[in-house]
């Protein structure tokens, strides 16, 4: 059961057409039905100063999520891209799955930063996602940035089924202390025993790694911090284990998950889509 994962990190501007030829130039190093990666925003734009959104254009940005898609078709990769969306009346902070067969997927930030929650809509439920490969399907779940503080979220995909976590991050700060985001990868990576996949943008103040974290929370590759460049590596979800998850006192503390549907800017309610 091995897989292969390509992690493009790149600057992640408001120029949505710089950002295409980024993504491009990622998918040019992967293979076919490898699980690609791209950072929080990496198509429309992000930065901790949000004001660019109010002159970002909707149909140019619905155009590049065509263009996207067909990318990822035609390299018959699983393109997973972080990127602003204005669905619904409102903008959400979402990583995008877009598949070899056309198919697409979306899975909405819960856990705001407080930069962007007087801008962005808040997601509201914590989803898998299969991913098919050549020997069947890989379950993950998705992450994005902050919501690394949240390791709840994390061990509550991992019971869903998820063997690998795929980390969507746009974490550049001056502010930040070394090393703490790149020990919480860690972290998620052993308490769960699953594979920590995770993809910053090239930044000189990058603050947490693009880098690959094996069950036994050993980093298995890692980019250079700031560096615009890609990796590539197969892992094997063989090591992917519930030995730790079995021995939990759950009968003294247990996790309850509380999903709430999907609100439009009108209030009525919507049913989310299938892929």
């Amino acid at each position: 059961m091995k897989t292969s994962v390509t992690i493009g990190q790149v600057p992640t501007g408001w120029d949505i057409a710089t950002n295409l030829a980024s993504i491009e130039t990622v998918l040019s190093h992967s293979r076919p039905n490898d699980v690609v990666l791209l950072p929080e925003g990496a198509l429309s734009g992000y930065a901790p100063d949000l004001s660019p959104l109010a002159a970002l254009d909707p149909r140019q940005l619905a155009e590049a999520i065509e263009t996207v898609a067909e990318l990822a078709r035609l390299r018959g990769v699983h393109l997973f891209c972080g990127s602003l969306v204005l669905e619904d009346g409102a903008w959400w902070n979402a990583a995008l799955h877009f598949t070899p067969s056309g198919g697409r997927w979306s899975y909405r930030k819960i856990n705001l930063a407080v930069n962007e929650r007087p801008v962005l809509r808040a997601g509201a439920e914590l989803p898998t996602r299969p991913v098919p490969q050549p020997w069947g399907d890989l379950v993950v779940g998705v992450q994005l940035c902050r919501e690394i503080r949240y390791p709840e979220q994390w061990q509550y995909l991992a019971r869903s089924g998820a063997a690998a976590f795929l980390f969507l991050t746009n974490a550049a700060s001056p502010e930040a202390v070394p090393g703490l985001w790149r020990s919480h990868l860690i972290s998620r990576a052993a308490e769960n025993q699953r594979f920590v996949f995770a993809v910053n943008l090239a930044d000189p103040r990058q603050h947490c790694p693009s880098m690959v974290v094996s069950p036994r929370g050993e980093v298995l590759a890692e980019l250079p911090p700031g560096d615009t460049g890609t990796l590539r590596v197969t892992v094997d979800l063989a090591e992917v284990s519930d030995w730790s998850l079995d021995q939990q006192r759950r009968d003294v503390l247990d996790l309850r998950y509380h999903p709430t549907a999907r609100q439009p800017a009108d209030g009525s309610s919507v049913a989310r889509p299938t892929a």
